[in-house]
């Protein structure tokens, strides 16, 4: 790679320039959306699941049937099958999403709040007079007061944030006041499924109380153990099995949920005139995905309906997408102006048609939601992924809650008599500095590459070299913060274009 180039394309595609110059957004689609000669003002339903591996869904390749809403919002929109957070936990990536910045650059490094100094989406929205709404994971966006959320229900009056009926209520009495009130609306609906606990677990019995978990919704369907596909990150163990069953369930009911919500948009007849996002916050909470920079960790299942404007069964299987791209969307839909120096990049081109320079992606970890650091970089493109680990010293142990539950401790259990698991294991533990993939061949990332890397006219080497130019390129870009340490402990002496 060019690191002239990188540092000019990798910030997510075109983010770099676009946060130099004024994004535009083509006025003659909104005109065709709005059926006249005047721009629209469509209403935006952004619907979030937690935790939700990109390929649970079944049009994302998940088992088939597990998800049929999700399924027909696919079918009436696009599917962009290389989208990722930027981030792989919750409060930070939601963060991104809501201010269209990286976390070092918004503040929102872990789970504290967005700095005052930069503007959010509801800031943006109220100007051109949308009513802001929110259900669940309400304090998940700090400070809450910022936001200025004309309604904000959060999970103890959701039903855990796991009753579809309850979603339902709120949100056609969302849709209702908008109506009435003559207002476009912004309604971010999240369900707090399929993170943990999940449905039927151990988990869930000690975690909610009797009266929380009267309040649960059954999913239309469960799933026992026989039905998993165990993803290749995981042994196939029988712990895995069991809890994978278990998200497949919770999973289930987040996409009832979806059902509920946009049941009442449509006998509200507003489903013409919205705009609607679905996407996971991150990948599932079990080792090698959520808390991570893996493929697997950052991936997420992003949907787009937009009638008149996205093309219905489209699947986008080439562009790397941002989940911070759709902050310029969403502004640039209402008719706002993003404001300057963003890390996203509008992706309505791609609504219609292609874009360029969307070929490569930067993912970034800080800390867990207990506060523990552990600072990782990743940059991605179609073949390679490169992940550094600046925590990585031999010594330090990581630890998250993804291993929690029941997959952990089974792989862990297994490990004492399976030697290539136990090396696993101590990996997962304690990683290198730096590791690199080859996805082409090995898309589950279970081989890592970068000490071969040595090896002179491998491909593996030229893959390290550009990677890391590629990184450099993004942390000068984005003044990491870490940028300098980045050259000192790994680039010294190394040459990287």
């Amino acid at each position: 790679m060019d690191t002239r180039l990188s540092r000019r394309r990798l910030v997510l595609g075109a983010a770099a320039t676009a946060a130099a110059a004024p994004i535009g957004l083509d006025q003659t689609v909104l005109r065709a959306h709005a059926g006249d000669t005047g721009p629209s003002t469509p209403n935006i339903l952004l619907f979030t699941v937690d935790d939700m591996g990109a390929d649970t869904p079944g049009c994302f390749g998940g088992l088939p049937g597990i998800t049929p809403t999700i399924d027909r919002l696919a079918a009436d929109g696009m599917a962009f099958h290389r989208a990722h957070v930027p981030l792989a936990v919750c409060q930070p990536s939601r963060s991104a999403l809501m201010t269209g910045r990286f976390p070092h650059r918004n503040g929102a490094e872990g789970f504290g709040p967005i700095r005052d100094d930069v503007p959010i989406l509801t800031d943006l929205l109220r100007g051109r007079g949308y009513l802001a709404g929110i259900l669940g994971k309400v304090t998940h966006l700090a400070p809450v007061h910022r936001f200025g959320w004309d309604l904000a229900i959060d999970q103890p009056d959701l039903g855990m944030g796991r009753d579809p009926a309850t979603y339902a209520r709120a949100a056609a009495g969302f849709f209702d006041r908008a109506k009435a009130e003559g207002r476009p609306f912004f309604l971010m609906a999240n369900s707090h499924d399929p993170h943990r606990p999940f449905h039927g677990s151990a988990e869930e019995q000690r975690m909610f109380t009797p009266e929380q978990l009267a309040t649960v919704a059954q999913p239309s369907k469960e799933y026992a153990p026989a039905d998993v596909e165990v993803p290749g990150f995981l042994p196939d163990l029988p712990g895995v099995r069991q809890e994978l069953s278990e998200y497949l369930s919770s999973s289930r009911r987040a996409d009832d949920t979806l059902a509920a919500v946009l049941a009442e948009l449509d006998a509200a007849g507003l489903a013409d005139s919205t705009i609607v996002i679905f996407l996971s916050d991150n990948g599932i909470a079990l080792p090698f995905a959520k808390a991570n920079c893996y493929v697997q960790s950052t991936r997420t299942p992003l949907i787009i309906r937009w009638p008149g404007v996205a093309r219905a069964r489209h699947v986008d299987r080439e562009h790397f997408v941002s989940t911070m791209d759709l902050f310029p969307l969403m502004c640039l839909a209402a008719g706002a102006t993003p404001p300057p120096r963003l890390d996203g990049s509008d992706l309505t081109p791609l609504l219609t048609g292609s874009q360029s320079g969307r070929d490569h992606m930067v993912t970034v970890f800080h800390e867990t939601s207990a506060r523990r650091r552990f600072e990782m970089r990743c940059v991605q493109d179609e073949r390679w992924g490169y992940i550094w680990n600046a925590w990585s010293d031999g010594q330090t142990s990581y630890r998250a809650e993804n291993m929690q539950g029941l997959s952990w401790p089974a792989m862990t259990a297994a490990a004492v008599g399976d030697p290539v698991l136990a090396e696993r294991v101590d990996f997962y533990l304690h990683r290198e500095p730096e590791e690199l993939y080859d996805l082409w061949n090995d898309p589950d990332a279970l081989h890592d590459l970068a000490a071969s890397a040595a090896v002179p006219g491998s491909a593996a080497q030229g893959a390290l070299r550009r990677q890391r130019a590629a990184l450099l390129g993004w942390m000068k870009d984005t003044g990491d913060p870490l940028r300098d340490r980045y050259l000192r402990e790994i680039l010294a002496g190394v040459p990287t274009g």
